[in-house]
């Protein structure tokens, strides 16, 4: 049935004329009068549950809308009702009171214009209503003195029927089959796994009966005796009803205006406020029957239950196969960062254990060494002393070992191992949800229909169009006509992409600034740690910017995809997520990005700086590498995003609404709750706005994870903390604080696979350049195989410094206080690999700097190359549908043919026996019987 469809009317239920619900039965064109109910206060309600006022007929949906109320009622206040002596005294002084005024006529003419879309909206309503009617749905109205109105919508039987068969929804079948387990090793280890950790499985009815599974097929009223209806209240639970009921919204049309408007469009009008499916229940106090809500918040979204498994069919059959497959995927990334977590901890561990032993920063920290290096800023920075950075120099071994190589090439095979977890564990949800046959034809039948601001920009175009001749002509939005958004949306992203930059920029001039300001301190306390002073503020300014733009660039992401005015909701949705993508991605990862590649490295030499914006000096690393900073700019940004993202945003804003929302005491609150029913219940919570935040700020933390690993191992320990707690709260909020969404079916993640995918490619490459070009990695290797004189790591440091005559120093350039180590320097050294200032070319690239260099390019070249390899090898390895799951969908086809082959069969023999029965009682002898029909006619309800 498509959009242009007419709708028979479909009998209804006998009606009582005291109940408040309208009968389907009418067949008027004409507005259908609902009777309203209007709550006094102190009154109560027979049932409180999602039904209607007979207590019968569930509620599927409800559409809110807002009751103008009349002028006259408008003009009065209630308080002039309520109290004579007021009124009294009103009369008196009106009778004495001066003739007023006339009405401005320009605020007359403004609140007729405000009644007039009141009114507009109140007819619009009407004849939706009406066209709702005529799908056989139910109505019942319900308003409120507070100006709330509620349309309460409910699917009968033959509705759900008609619209299962036409959305071709597989239900279950009678027939019920046994479902056997893989025989291979891999699903051996996999049901061993699963038997030890039955303790930690959910208490839920979704785990009962595993082996045993009901073949399903799409509903056909023509084979209803296919399916077990011996329950039809039951048959289609809570989720299928509201995704019918919606799905029949979507293709009602109000034609009132000059174009049709189907719910999207009215939602975006105002002429209703909302639309959504009622929870199932309360989930807390005493009286609280037991429902799937109540059941999910206690097996699912307490704390107590973090270490749980997620009961992920449940999940399903409440808010739908989407919601069900971000969580299923959220609890594999959450399990297979338990292996990535271990092994960081052990690198880690491994670095600790280390650090005595390693030779560089024994050296660094040897004061009989006495290495005189050469000031950090100009004038004001002195020369000062290797020993010094010696606890930066240990600091480093722990996370820039042999070991964090190893880590780099596990954590590339981990990311694609995850993402075959994943396809595995997705194939194996689409079997289970029977979705495996949910393909192109299922998509094309359930594709989205227009977006509301789509609808608008065609009908402008056609009353732009009028004039022409060719009215038959579709119309459409074309590339023309999107031209200027395209052209808005590319300048306006690569504005902000450049604002980004200019930030970092910005916190570089920071540093330098504050790392000469703490240099000219008279406070000894801030001359000791600057460095340390300089980093954590740095990466602290750099947190707190990224939190502040990440809701920034989500606000301007979503209003240039608005501004491309999409055609239809899946489309608007991989937009939004492209672009939204790329600019926290540029966010999150720019001042990251500078640090491992691109500090230390535009700074010059001694002599010959290189200067930003007059006299600002480009900052150096420390003599053990960049790398301390990377992991403590790493560590800063992924707790504080966690924490503040998660802890601020998603808990203390939430719950800060709530108590603004709780104006009355506590007292009167909870009677206030006792009387109020489901629908308005729902209305108090927060709409569903979709689940591209919470994909969003996962994907972000795999490339934390991934990307710059082998600089910070300990990020997979952190991510699994994190997700732990994020998987209750989010639990928690879908559960108790959202609106309950409306299903959607889904069989993948959508383009959130592609991301990852490609995030784990790239994190090959980084890695790669991590190791090679920011660790010292490739020099201590080439060192130690070309250039050491024992083939050890003895006289490495000396080997990394070159030499500087301090009277080469530009003028202005040299420090204040050439004496501040207390005796006269003439040489100083410098991290790099250059000629010495006696050399026939002074200050020069040495070719240890060349041969370091070609080692790193090739490193880089072979690291790449094995990794990815081994990558598609594993990728290769291991199959995306496992066998047990091929087998048994190749086993339900089979058994879906006898099944219809037995039903043909049967139906053929009955036939035949009636049309005997029939000629023998009826026909003449010497007559031959007549020919039995090739199809008995048969009766759609």
């Amino acid at each position: 049935m498509r959009t242009g469809d007419t709708y028979q009317p479909v009998p209804g239920e006998d009606k009582n004329p005291d109940m408040d619900f309208v009968n389907t039965s009418s067949k008027s064109k004409q507005s259908i009068h609902m009777k309203n109910r209007y709550a006094d206060d102190g009154s109560s309600y027979p049932q409180l549950g999602p039904y209607f006022s007979d207590g019968q007929r569930r509620v599927d949906y409800v559409l809110v809308y807002d009751i103008e109320q009349p002028a006259s009622v408008q003009q009065n206040s209630s308080i002039f009702g309520k109290n004579s002596f007021i009124q009294r005294l009103r009369r008196r002084l009106s009778s004495r009171a001066p003739l007023q005024p006339k009405e401005d006529p320009e605020i007359a003419a403004q609140e007729q214009q405000a009644h007039y879309h009141e009114d507009d909206k109140r007819l619009r309503r009407e004849e939706f209503e009406d066209n709702i009617l005529q799908t056989g749905l139910e109505l019942e109205k319900e308003e409120k003195i507070s100006g709330m109105g509620y349309l309460k919508i409910h699917a009968p039987w033959n509705v759900l029927c008609r619209e299962a068969e036409f959305m071709k929804l597989k239900m279950p079948t009678k027939k019920v089959y046994e479902v056997k387990q893989g025989s291979n090793l891999v699903e051996k280890i996999r049901l061993y796994i699963h038997k030890i950790t039955a303790p930690l499985h959910p208490k839920v009815g979704a785990n009962q009966q595993e082996n045993r599974k009901p073949l399903s097929h799409p509903f056909s009223r023509e084979k209803q005796h296919l399916f077990d209806l011996s329950d039809r209240d039951q048959f289609f639970d809570s989720k299928t009803r509201s995704s019918i009921v919606h799905e029949v919204l979507k293709r009602t049309k109000c034609r009132r205006a000059r174009y049709s408007m189907g719910i999207t469009s009215l939602l975006a009008s105002g002429t209703y406020v909302s639309g959504y499916p009622l929870h199932d229940g309360d989930i807390e106090g005493v009286d609280a029957d037991r429902n799937d809500r109540r059941l999910l918040y206690e097996e699912w979204a307490c704390y107590s239950v973090f270490y749980k498994y997620q009961p992920i069919g449940l999940i399903r059959k409440y808010f739908g196969e989407k919601v069900g497959l971000y969580f299923a995927w959220l609890g594999v990334y959450t399990q297979m960062l338990i292996p990535a977590a271990i092994i960081g901890v052990i690198v880690f561990l491994y670095g600790c254990a280390t650090v005595d032993d390693n030779i560089p920063s024994m050296e660094i920290c040897d004061p009989r060494n006495n290495i005189t290096m050469c000031p950090l800023c100009d004038r004001v920075c002195s020369y000062w002393r290797l020993a010094t950075a010696c606890g930066t120099a240990r600091a480093s071994h722990l996370f820039d070992n042999p070991a964090t190589v190893f880590f780099s090439v596990f954590m590339a095979l981990w990311a694609v191992l995850f993402m075959e977890h994943w396809k595995r564990r997705q194939m194996r949800l689409n079997y289970i949800w029977d979705l495996t046959g949910f393909g192109e034809e299922e998509q094309e039948e359930h594709k989205d229909h227009n977006r509301a601001e789509y609808e608008f920009k065609v009908m402008k175009k056609t009353m732009r169009k009028e004039h022409k001749h060719d009215k038959n002509e579709k119309v459409k939005l074309t590339c023309t006509d999107r031209l200027p958004a395209y052209l808005t949306i590319l300048m306006t992203m690569a504005f902000l992409i450049v604002v980004t930059f200019a930030i970092v920029f910005g916190v570089i001039l920071y540093r330098i600034s504050i790392r000469a300001a703490l240099h000219m301190s008279t406070y000894p306390a801030a001359r000791s740690n600057i460095r340390a002073t300089v980093k954590t503020t740095a990466a602290i300014i750099n947190l707190i910017i990224i939190i502040i733009l990440d809701e920034v660039y989500a606000a301007i992401a979503r209003w240039l995809t608005t501004l491309e005015v999409p055609k239809t909701d899946k489309s608007f949705e991989q937009r939004l997520i492209f672009k939204t993508f790329i600019l926290k991605f540029v966010n999150a990862f720019t001042p990251i990005v500078y640090l491992a590649f691109f500090r230390g490295r535009l700074v010059g030499r001694p002599g010959n700086y290189l200067y930003v914006i007059g006299s600002y000096r480009m900052e150096e690393c420390a003599h053990a590498g960049c790398l301390m900073e990377l992991c403590i700019q790493l560590c800063i940004t992924m707790l504080g995003k966690q924490l503040i993202q998660n802890n601020l945003f998603e808990i203390g804003i939430p719950k800060l609404k709530k108590m603004l929302q709780k104006k009355k005491p506590g007292s009167q609150q909870e009677e206030l709750n006792k009387t109020m029913q489901r629908h308005e219940k729902d209305n108090l919570l927060c709409p569903f706005v979709g689940l591209n935040p919470e994909y969003m700020e996962m994907i972000i933390q795999f490339g934390m994870v991934t990307l710059f690993v082998a600089s910070f191992p300990l990020a997979p320990l952190f991510a699994l903390l994190n997700n732990i707690i994020e998987i209750r709260l989010d639990a928690k909020k879908f559960v108790k604080e959202l609106r309950r969404p409306i299903a959607v079916k889904a069989k993948d993640i959508g383009i959130w696979y592609n991301l990852l995918r490609g995030l784990s490619k790239v994190a090959v490459i980084v890695n790669a350049f991590v190791i090679a070009f920011t660790s010292d990695f490739i020099p201590r290797l080439v060192y130690q195989y070309k250039y050491s004189p024992d083939g050890t790591m003895h006289g490495f440091v000396d080997h990394t410094l070159s030499y500087f005559n301090v009277s080469d120093f530009q003028e202005g350039t040299e420090p204040l206080d050439p004496m501040h180590l207390g005796y006269k320097v003439e040489i100083c050294r410098f991290k790099d690999y250059r000629e010495p200032p006696w050399s026939s070319t002074p200050y020069e690239l040495s070719k240890e700097f060349w041969a370091i260099l070609a080692v790193r390019l090739a490193f880089v070249i072979v690291f790449q190359n094995v990794v990815m390899l081994m990558s598609d090898f594993v990728d290769w390895l291991i199959p995306d549908i496992p066998k047990d799951i091929s087998l048994q969908m190749h086993k339900e086809k089979v058994m879906m043919v006898e099944l219809f082959m037995k039903e043909q069969g049967q139906r053929l023999v009955a036939r035949d026996n009636y049309n005997q029965d029939n000629c023998a009682s009826t026909s003449p002898a010497g007559e031959s019987p007549t020919q039995p029909r090739s199809r008995p006619i048969t009766h759609n309800d």
